[in-house]
């Protein structure tokens, strides 16, 4: 358990703008940064940072909290977990009280996964650096390829002996668990039961997490047998997913956001050659396919992508078939060809550094460009085969979500390759028409709507068969008093801590007036009645809670509540004033109608449900006495909604 003390001091230094900013790329847009949330696939930013408040919130799926909550979110660390994470971010010394060695075990369990491979990268790079065998076989590998000494140890490159078990022994003599060496998978057990090291003989490249953690590896052999793997990576574990990482990244995220462009390589050696180029903005797939997650990862940071892949027919296949699942996320994609033969890495070496970035400034291509050049020098002049290589790039150009740039490419597709615009479009309908139909397959909505009647809907409609004559059907809508009742609580949240400015009252605070008139109210949302329970409490205890407490509070639901209702994705612009010289006054400018509206409207809600339950009582009541008492509670309870519709400026039908 980590003290209270030092968890105070973690939560007062750490900034959300920076915890965050280290994950998502975050643009000023009025008192907020908004960015493309990390915790679910969007093209159209609605992840809100409200600096001013310590906290985030996405519009779109919901998630929010504090800069804590976004690293436990983020990461999947446990609260301790996090909240060590964010100490170690600003250099501030954990104290911890005793806890159980159950405790400590579970919690440590993925820590120690963690910990095991920043061993095993010390481990190869000491040997690399230091060891016989690494400094003559390793490290003569890596300056014979070109690289600098500075570009080896920014990226933690290390040597793994040819030995079967030389990193077990180490780590297990330094007090490392075998079994934690087994499921990062440093270390694989035979059918016998004897363990040894995965990557024996191999030049490494420690494979590094958004925050720089080392959480796998890929090994490279020097040997000249064709029945040896080339390379040898990290197996899935609890945490590297291959799918989800990219090679570089840590290192690039900086530079990804400064240019606005990220470079996709394919290989390891790719990523290093061309950051000794200067150009540090540069990530590989990570010894895999790239992925979808991986192209959602570059898309937190920048809508720009510059493949640079190799020259080879493998190569200029491998950028056709990313190309396609870039467009679909809505990046926009560039490609570098590089001479038949050469990958950026040998490239960079055969020419140097600054040609090197030359060649990429001059000879990247739009996608379009690309793709043609490519496919029409194979189909020459052959009418079936240019045929075919014009309905895939607008299979290409139909991929893309935004319209506006897809009718942009397929004008410029029109020109270069001869064909009228019409046709494309015609073609490029079809093929988003035929992937819809795939997608949706037997969905029994689509297929009704397009075989419905045209002449109106069925008159059993509205028609609700389980409901048996003289009941009230379930309120099952959302036009319930939860709306009313989450107001008041953003409210309490955003001005109950203000004195009340009007009638002459004096020395009353906001939120100690709206209890007070709301004390003949009953909240019926749970967390909304938790929430003013809690705020009651404080008042009665003599506190007038703020807005954090709930922001910060132990209960996440509470928590949730009061983040949404203490965000907004919504601005007033400037514009309107500015440019039309049009005033638009904010809530804040007339506090009284703010806080009583929210009363009144709440109230009003609660009078209305309650007539309605009494005509439903009227209809099913069969003594004429009763009725008569219904009658009169009816018309009392309708004085007093045109009271509150008064002030509310509503108009009642009579």
């Amino acid at each position: 358990m980590i003290d209270q003390d030092t968890i105070n001091k973690i939560m007062d230094t750490a900034r959300i703008e920076e915890v965050v900013g280290d994950f998502v790329a975050l643009k000023k847009r009025g008192a907020s940064l908004i960015g493309n949330c990390p915790f679910h696939n969007e093209k159209t930013p609605s992840f809100h940072v409200s600096v001013a408040k310590g906290i985030y919130k996405c519009f779109g799926c919901g998630k929010g909290g504090d800069a804590v909550h976004f690293v436990m979110d983020h990461e999947k660390y446990s609260y301790p977990e996090a909240l060590k994470f964010l100490a170690n971010k600003y250099h501030i010394e954990v104290e911890e009280t005793v806890q159980s060695p159950q405790n400590i075990e579970a919690q440590n369990a993925r820590e120690s996964l963690y910990i095991v491979s920043e061993y095993a990268a010390d481990y190869f790079a000491n040997e690399l650096w230091t060891g016989e065998d690494g400094r003559a076989i390793g490290l003569s590998y890596f300056k014979e390829r070109g690289f600098r000494e500075d570009i080896l140890k920014k990226f933690q490159l290390g040597y793994s002996p040819d030995i079967w078990d030389a990193l077990i022994q180490s780590a297990v003599a330094a007090g490392h668990k075998e079994d934690y060496l087994e499921k990062t998978g440093l270390a694989i057990r035979n059918d016998k039961g004897k363990l040894y090291d995965r990557f024996r003989g191999r030049v490494m490249f420690p494979i590094h997490n958004f925050t720089g953690r080392i959480i796998g590896f890929g090994g490279r052999t020097l040997k000249t047998d064709k029945n040896v793997p080339k390379y040898v990576n990290s197996p899935e574990s609890d945490i590297y997913h291959k799918s989800n990482v990219l090679y570089g990244l840590f290192h690039a995220k900086k530079a990804i956001r400064e240019f606005d462009n990220c470079y996709l390589v394919e290989g390891y050696a790719d990523v290093l050659a061309v950051h000794q180029a200067g150009i540090e903005n540069v990530v590989a797939s990570s010894g895999t396919s790239l992925t979808t997650e991986q192209i959602r990862l570059i898309g937190r940071f920048t809508e720009n992508v510059t493949i640079l892949y190799d020259g080879d027919a493998a190569g200029i296949k491998a950028s056709l078939r990313g190309l396609d699942m870039i467009l679909e996320e809505g990046l926009n994609v560039k490609v570098v060809l590089f001479p038949d033969g050469h990958d950026p890495d040998s490239y960079m070496h055969h020419v140097g550094s600054g040609e090197f970035k030359k060649y990429i400034e001059n000879t990247r291509k739009d996608f379009i460009l690309y793709k043609a050049d490519i496919l029409l020098k194979e189909a020459g002049t052959d009418p079936i085969k240019r045929a075919g290589i014009i309905r895939d790039i607008v299979e290409s150009i139909s991929r893309i979500p935004d319209d506006i740039k897809a009718a942009l490419f397929v004008r410029e597709c029109s020109s270069l390759l001869q064909v009228e615009e019409r046709i494309l479009l015609s073609e490029l309908n079809k093929m988003r028409a035929a992937r819809f139909k795939k997608s949706s397959g037997n969905n029994n909505t689509y297929t009704s709507y397009q075989n419905a009647s045209q002449d109106g809907p069925p008159d059993n409609l509205f028609e609700n068969p389980t409901d048996e004559p003289g009941t009230l059907a379930a309120d099952t809508s959302p036009d319930n008093d939860t709306l009313q009742e989450q107001e008041i609580v953003r409210l309490l949240l955003a001005f109950g801590h203000e004195l009340v400015n009007w009638d002459k009252i004096d020395n009353m605070y906001i939120g100690s007036f709206i209890m007070q008139n709301l004390s003949d109210v009953t909240f019926e949302d749970a967390i909304c009645k938790r929430v003013i329970e809690t705020y009651r409490d404080e008042i009665e205890n003599g506190h007038l809670p703020v807005a954090n407490q709930f922001i910060k509070n132990e209960d996440r639901q509470i928590a949730d509540l009061a983040i949404t209702l203490s965000t907004s994705p919504y601005s007033l612009s400037e514009n309107w004033y500015n440019k039309h010289q049009i005033y638009v006054r904010d809530e804040t400018v007339n506090l009284k109608a703010t806080i009583l509206g929210g009363i009144f409207h709440l109230k009003k809600r609660k009078v209305d449900r309650m007539l309605l339950n009494i005509l439903q009582e009227i209809k099913v009541e069969i003594d004429p006495v009763n009725q008569e008492i219904l009658m009169q509670r009816y018309s009392f309870i309708k004085g007093v909604e045109k009271e509150i519709s008064k002030f509310l400026g509503s108009v009642i039908l009579k």
